[in-house]
């Protein structure tokens, strides 16, 4: 009888090939679950990415306009600037006058270009945090995103 119980264990009878079957459709099941999830999850993030660079580059094209047009404005004065002090150097009379015009001269020059710097300077920053803003939000949307999941 010993004998008989052995047979019974090794026999290919006590296999069930349907519960193995079962089990191993159970497993691709879950497996293209969650591929089809992570795919979802890949496929969104791809098009929010996109959006975002989108965003970006006609932030980017507007702000260079924009920064453009200031540095456009900026040449413009400067020259109107010059030729008007070359009218004015042509009608000196005296070596003091062509002193005291010179030093008017400088001294403006030097006002207009400060304050056309803290104009290009503002128009930079601006551009700066309008172009980094979409990404800044992305990834702050990203992180948020992983620390829920």
């Amino acid at each position: 009888m010993a004998a008989k119980k052995n047979e019974d264990v090794f026999s290919v009878s006590a296999f069930d090939p349907a519960k193995v079957t079962e089990g191993l459709r159970d497993f691709a099941e879950k497996g293209a679950e969650q591929s089809k999830q992570a795919f979802a999850r890949m496929k969104a993030a791809a098009e929010e990415a996109s959006k975002t660079v989108e965003t970006t580059v006609q932030s980017a094209q507007a702000g260079t306009v924009d920064l453009g047009l200031k540095a456009i404005d900026a040449l413009r004065t400067n020259a109107e600037s010059s030729f008007a002090h070359m009218e004015a150097l042509l009608g000196v009379k005296s070596v003091a006058e062509f002193f005291e015009l010179q030093t008017s001269f400088i001294r403006k020059q030097a006002e207009v270009a400060v304050e056309q710097a803290k104009t290009m300077q503002d128009a930079t920053r601006k551009l700066a945090e309008s172009v980094s803003k979409p990404a800044k939000d992305a990834a702050e949307k990203a992180l948020s995103t992983f620390k829920a999941a």
